[in-house]
């Protein structure tokens, strides 16, 4: 029998992690069942997926088809929740062994909520971060209690062509979200502030951020490759009254190591105060 998973929220992210499965072969598209919030959301969505994919809104009596799916991903914002469980009630089963699987890609939510709101199903908490969208991405993963072991394969099968994954305790899931999955968004504006000085300084715009970008992915991979601490880097190119050391001194005035350590935190604590939100 061929296996159907359902899409419930159909953005950027879930069609990161559907549309390698697809390519893989691992789904047929006409075995891809998705919800949207709208119809107007519809021909967006299938834009750039093959064709025989489905995809409904969330009040189409085909919605169906995606709850009785025997694994879902769960891809909505997680102030949604509330409004998706509306939909999911009817479908529930508790009887079911094994459960349907539910993965759930909504920052904050902790299992103890997913498996209240989805009692039918044995859940699981995924942090993936948006490199996944070009498969250099890190996802972390957390299990619910009652998980087969073929279970887990099948949902390491649906991330690993787009990131590589751990498995963590799922209270260390809010401190891996606010390093991985805000993590880009900090890097992106210290690039963009790299590239603005380098224009302040008399290079062109293009130019100043090509080599922005060039100079990010290739830090990364040196520090990746050698096996380097940050620190080690850092004073490699560090000379004594140089260029760099000089610019070194000038950020550590300004606390952009103390920035980014609290925006860090922040993050995680803020992740922290959405599951509390979503179990209020």
């Amino acid at each position: 029998m061929e296996i159907s998973i359902g899409v419930i929220g159909f953005g950027r992210m879930a069609k990161a992690i559907i549309s390698p499965l697809l390519e893989r072969g691992e789904y047929k598209p006409e075995n891809v069942f998705g919800i949207v919030g709208s119809n107007a959301s519809i021909p967006f969505v299938l834009s750039d997926l093959p064709e025989g994919v489905k995809i409904v809104s969330s009040d189409d009596a085909f919605s169906r088809e995606v709850w009785n799916a025997p694994l879902k991903i769960l891809a909505v914002k997680p102030q949604q929740l509330c409004k998706v469980k509306e939909f999911v009630s009817p479908f529930q089963s508790n009887n079911q062994f094994p459960k349907p699987l539910l993965v759930s890609v909504l920052a904050g939510v902790p299992l103890k909520s997913l498996k209240k709101a989805f009692p039918g199903h044995t859940c699981v908490r995924s942090v993936p971060n948006t490199p996944s969208l070009v498969g250099e991405g890190l996802t972390g993963l957390a299990w619910d209690a009652d998980i087969t072991s073929d279970q887990k394969i099948a949902v390491r099968k649906i991330f690993e062509p787009i990131s590589e994954i751990f498995e963590l305790p799922e209270r260390q899931l809010d401190p891996f979200l606010a390093l991985t999955s805000s993590g880009p968004a900090y890097i992106a504006l210290v690039v963009e502030a790299m590239a603005d000085g380098a224009v302040a300084a008399g290079l062109p715009r293009n130019l100043s951020n090509q080599l922005a970008h060039k100079t990010l992915s290739g830090t990364a991979s040196l520090l990746r490759e050698k096996g380097l601490h940050p620190a080690e880097l850092k004073d490699m190119v560090a000379s004594p009254a140089g260029t760099t050391i000089s610019a070194l001194r000038h950020l550590e005035l300004a606390g952009l190591r103390s920035a980014l350590i609290e925006a860090v935190v922040l993050a995680a604590q803020k992740s922290c105060q959405l599951a509390e939100e979503v179990s209020s």
